[in-house]
């Protein structure tokens, strides 16, 4: 009777239990970080409500995962004060090193190398996080649960000392990916080589990120498939070993990149018939602004992006029911 009781509470709520969940999340951050200006603009908070609309008009709920600059802008604070009071989505944590409070010249020139924050040390690494999880929670006035990394960059420092700060949900791995080559620091060893954790959600060691353990923080790991078979894999890094390079296998992420829904669906046919329980979609906050990042570089290219949305979107939504990373959280509790 327990149980069928639990069950009718579900589908009150509109979740079927037997489907699988469907994440948004969004990096929320200034506009076109990828061209290392010093001056951060925020204009892209003035975009964003045009992807919220489309994503309630679903069901579904993204999770604004916020750094600095965007927590300090009043449009998004607005915007994203709103979304919460409506239960429409989540603002989670995300951090970058470089340009957020307190400051601590790693490498010279911070701004230029953009180091990762797990660089830094220990000490700084705690005053970055502890600020800006302060100053999220004070703005939103709600308890931080989720996070990214910055640059996806990751390490049992960091996921201890979020643990002691309450967090719930992590989501900065990215498997099949290796960040070593992606320097942070020129005097570092690069970002986190994620080649062999695990692709499904997992209650992280906190002493072994890459394991599955007894710690509270859950992980959800980004949806990445490789893009060739293995077979082809093998080839193409025994080739590259031979002319003395190494490169990770090419792969193909669940996020936009222009015209690429097809790719995108097989993706997440990937991830779902692999058994998974979720699929997590990602994209910058700037990229719903033309000229906000290099792939969506006007106005045509926004609307063809809105067009890929509309066609991943309706495919999911047959198949998936939409959830933030704190609501998933609660459902593998």
């Amino acid at each position: 009777m327990r149980v069928r009781n639990i069950a009718m509470t579900f589908i009150l709520l509109g979740l079927n239990m037997d489907k699988p969940a469907f994440i948004i999340t969004i990096d929320t951050e200034g506009d076109n970080l990828w061209q290392n200006r010093r001056e951060i603009k925020t204009e892209n908070a003035r975009y964003l409500a045009r992807f919220q609309s489309l994503c309630e008009r679903f069901g579904f709920k993204p999770v604004w995962l916020t750094n600095y600059e965007m927590a300090t802008d009043p449009v998004f604070v607005e915007f994203a004060k709103d979304v919460i009071a409506r239960g429409e989505g989540e603002v989670g944590m995300h951090l970058h090193a470089w340009n957020s409070p307190p400051d601590h010249d790693l490498t010279g020139d911070d701004w230029r190398w953009q180091p990762y924050l797990i660089e830094y040390p220990s000490t700084v690494l705690r005053e970055k996080v502890c600020f800006m999880t302060q100053l999220l929670e004070d703005t939103f006035s709600t308890k931080m649960l989720s996070h990214r990394a910055g640059r996806w960059a990751f390490d049992s420092r960091y996921a201890k000392l979020l643990i002691e700060l309450g967090y719930q949900v992590d989501c900065s791995v990215t498997p099949r990916v290796n960040w070593r080559n992606a320097k942070g620091a020129p005097q570092g060893s690069g970002g986190t080589d994620y080649q062999h954790f695990p692709q499904h959600a997992y209650f992280l060691d906190a002493d072994d990120i890459s394991k599955p353990g007894t710690s509270p923080l859950l992980e959800v790991p980004m949806s990445i498939q490789y893009k060739h078979p293995a077979w082809l894999n093998a080839i193409k890094q025994s080739y590259d070993r031979l002319r003395g390079k190494y490169r990770s296998p090419s792969v193909n992420w669940l996020r936009p990149s222009g015209g690429n829904t097809a790719q995108m669906i097989d993706v997440a046919q990937k991830c779902l018939a692999q058994g998974n329980g979720y699929v997590e979609f990602m994209l910058h906050s700037s990229e719903f602004m033309p000229g906000g990042s290099p792939t969506f570089k006007d106005e045509a290219a926004i609307e063809g992006l809105y067009r890929d949305l509309e066609e991943l979107f309706e495919w999911l939504a047959a198949r998936t029911q939409g959830m933030t990373l704190a609501g998933f959280y609660q459902q593998q509790k």
